[in-house]
């Protein structure tokens, strides 16, 4: 099979015979479906959690803009209290596209400045996921954001709840790799977002889509 035959794509055509809401809430629903896959085929049943979408980032730098005594590549994480998993997690800046009208771009903008006091020049997508597809329609989306910048104080926002904690942190892409790959490392979307960064710095970065790509969300999320 070439390259170009792997393709995930939408399929409305399966009937879906009942559908209830049996719980809503400001971030996600729970929906209870009977779903037919195929004609004369019985109805099968199926929970879907219709969950927001949601945007991270890899903030980088190297060269001569890195902290690095040896100018390596690094890039910006911080540490955050996950309550359903009862764990401190190391992470990039991520949040949730909540805001009506507002795109996957200025949401990613938005989440880096709020969560580390930084903004960035360039900006390019790494790689797009469904966070579970088994279960939930969230997807998201990876940026490499490039160019950065630290924002001056006053125009900086007020971090609360869990985020009050953030030590935004440089830390070495090459380090951040290791971690994950020793078992270091849990977030799904810095996992996804580390490798594919790293993977895209190989090549030269000749592979990043651009920055309002194509992107196959679900039509059920929030």
């Amino acid at each position: 099979m070439s390259e170009s035959n792997i393709r995930d794509a939408c399929d409305l055509t399966r009937q879906v015979i009942s559908h209830e809401r049996i719980w809503s809430g400001p971030i996600f629903t729970v929906d209870d479906d009977m779903v037919v896959l195929a004609d004369g085929s019985e109805p099968i049943r199926r929970q879907t959690v219709a969950h927001h979408d949601a945007v991270n980032i890899v903030a980088m730098r190297e060269g001569s803009d890195s902290s690095q005594p040896d100018a390596a590549a690094e890039i910006l994480m911080v540490r955050q209290y996950r309550h359903p998993v009862r764990a401190m997690l190391w992470e990039i800046p991520a949040g949730l596209l909540d805001m009506p009208g507002e795109s996957p771009l200025d949401a990613a903008r938005r989440e880096l400045a709020e969560e580390t006091d930084y903004v960035a020049e360039r900006w390019d997508v790494l790689v797009d996921v469904y966070a579970s597809p088994g279960f939930t329609t969230e997807g998201a989306r990876s940026f490499l954001a490039r160019e950065v910048r630290l924002l001056p104080e006053d125009a900086r926002v007020p971090r609360e709840a869990e985020e009050a904690e953030f030590v935004p942190t440089w830390v070495r892409l090459d380090h951040a790799v290791e971690a994950i790959m020793r078992g270091r490392l849990h977030n799904p979307s810095t996992v996804m977002g580390i490798l594919a960064t790293a993977r895209a710095r190989d090549d030269g970065y000749s592979r990043l889509r651009p920055a309002d790509a194509d992107w196959l969300r679900s039509p059920e999320s929030l």
